[in-house]
């Protein structure tokens, strides 16, 4: 680790809160979890302060998982509130989430971070044509895919998030509105697959990363403790505020904005793992 000031210090702090309360409000608002802030928040954080190496990208989607348990707990819990959650859809669906939650921290323990960085690139881009080009509304089926159909779908859902440091909601949240199902309740549902998700994959990371080298100190694994507890602590404070605002704003301007923003922050995070 190399000297660090009290400024640069200050500033670290100062990004993981920031990053922190503005993820919790966008995995409340747009469901979509909020790794797409905190992955690539802790990822220049680490290097701007030259702390880590070759795996940084591993402990920022590690550390980012953790903290989205945080917020998913939260956030399910308000949509409750509002009856938006489809329990038998989450009770039949978390296992198999889960399940692609482990695979998926299995595969990127045992990727470099150029290949890590590629499919976390290309899976933001795709997120962010579907925020800002698709309809909310558009359909392909009419109802979820049961048995063998569900087990594959939700598997996969679980190892592309666990990849890229997600919640369920950006791909779980897209299944549910293709099958059919109205855009509040696949946020609301999709909120309980981000803590599935969250906790078995953070749980891989911990566990393919532990010896590894080339990490931020106080890092468990691919798990960097102090920047989970803070941002952890941090999403599950702000996270209702987002979900309360997702059954109060119409959000296609919003989805647009934030589109653009996630369709940067790919380009960025390629770029600098690449470089």
């Amino acid at each position: 680790m190399t000297d660090v000031s009290a400024m640069e210090l200050v500033m670290m702090l100062a990004a993981l809160v920031g990053a922190g309360a503005i993820a919790g409000v966008i995995g409340g608002l747009f469901g979509v979890g909020g790794g797409t802030v905190l992955v690539p928040a802790l990822f220049y954080a680490f290097s701007v302060l030259g702390v880590g190496g070759e795996h940084n990208l591993h402990v920022a989607i590690g550390t980012s998982l953790l903290t989205i348990v945080a917020t998913s707990v939260r956030s399910l819990a308000t949509h409750r509130k509002h009856g938006a959650v489809d329990e038998v859809v989450l009770k039949t669906w978390t296992p198999w989430v889960a399940f692609g939650g482990l695979v998926g921290a299995f595969i990127a323990g045992g990727s470099p971070m150029s290949a890590l960085a590629i499919v976390y690139g290309v899976c933001l881009i795709a997120i962010a044509v579907q925020m800002g080009l698709l309809p909310e509304h558009i359909t392909v089926r009419k109802d979820l895919p049961t048995g063998w159909g569900r087990r594959v779908v939700a598997s996969v859902i679980g190892t592309l998030s666990a990849m890229m440091g997600i919640g369920g909601g950006s791909f779980g949240g897209l299944t549910m509105t293709l099958c059919g199902r109205p855009i509040h309740q696949a946020v609301a549902t999709s909120s309980g697959f981000g803590l599935a998700i969250g906790a078995a994959a953070s749980f891989g990371y911990l566990v393919f990363g532990w010896g590894g080298s080339g990490v931020p100190p106080l890092t468990l694994g691919y798990v960097n403790i102090p920047a989970a507890i803070i941002m952890g602590l941090l999403t599950g404070w702000t996270a209702p505020y987002g979900a309360r605002l997702a059954h109060r704003l119409d959000r296609k301007k919003l989805r647009r904005a934030f589109a653009l923003y996630l369709a940067g922050t790919a380009f960025l995070v390629v770029f600098k793992a690449l470089a």
